[in-house]
């Protein structure tokens, strides 16, 4: 892909039910889904908003094992195996070293070095990943790391990525800055300290919906839990709720609220 090196080109959900999940993301965001043929071991469920590809939803893999079902990101880079030594060399650790995915592309699957999931992946298509594109109904508007150590993971993904601080956001109390991260000159997401010690680090994602109050009953009528919000954002750009699927994903949505 000719995505700028450090683009979260691709969203995947690691789930043991992928059908129900199709179910429940189909009815919330309005996606459709085909399978991908060949390339791959195991089915897998491609996501589309309209005619555009967002994200893929599969059935836990063997790599993944002990881990809750959850969402993953996919960081676009230039060279899968030179990123991926320099995972090692920063800290990092590399559970699976560079794999071709034969029409799909190359890829990785590392760990930040707090225990963060996440792949780095050079597509074999030229075309620019639209997976994520913030306030753009059915694709990912938000990348939020939830960590133990902010200042230690800022580090490690701007030497990695050169992703760079975009300024903090006192969240009050006990829960410490809301540090924003600049890639380019766009706002990608944020890092924030885990609520709970005990909490392992990982990447959360926001999914953009047309009309917030309409994904808080989508969501409850498929079965999934709202556990805050809907709040409104900050910049005044629209509505947020963090919601835990059916099979227990964490996953937020944003959006306009039309009421």
């Amino acid at each position: 892909m000719s995505n700028r090196e450090g683009t979260p080109i691709w969203y995947e959900l690691m789930t043991e039910e992928p059908g129900a999940a199709q179910e429940f993301y189909g009815s919330v965001m309005g996606w459709t889904f085909e399978a991908m043929p060949g390339g791959l071991e195991r089915e897998y469920l491609v996501a589309s908003a309209g005619d555009q590809t967002v994200a893929g939803l599969m059935r836990t893999p063997e790599h993944a094992k002990g881990m809750p079902n959850m969402w993953f990101v996919y960081i676009g880079v230039e060279d899968v195996d030179a990123s991926a030594e320099k995972v090692a060399s920063l800290g990092g650790t590399v559970d699976i070293e560079p794999t071709d995915i034969p029409g799909v592309g190359r890829f990785a699957f590392c760990a930040d070095p707090q225990g963060a999931h996440f792949y780095l992946m050079r597509g074999s298509s030229n075309e620019d990943s639209t997976a994520f594109a913030p306030r753009k109904a059915g694709h990912c508007s938000w990348n939020e790391l939830v960590t133990s150590d902010q200042k230690a993971a800022m580090d490690f993904y701007s030497k990695l990525l050169g992703w760079e601080n975009g300024g903090a956001m006192p969240m009050g109390g006990t829960m410490g800055d809301y540090t924003f991260i600049n890639h380019g000159k766009e706002m990608i997401g944020a890092v924030m300290d885990a609520p709970d010690k005990d909490t392992r680090p990982f990447w959360n994602f926001a999914l953009q919906v047309t009309d917030i109050d309409a994904a808080v009953m989508a969501v409850k009528k498929g079965g999934g839990t709202v556990r805050t919000g809907p709040n409104e954002l900050p910049d005044n750009s629209g509505w947020l709720i963090q919601t835990t699927d059916p099979q227990g994903a964490r996953v937020m949505f944003t959006g306009a609220r039309k009421l």
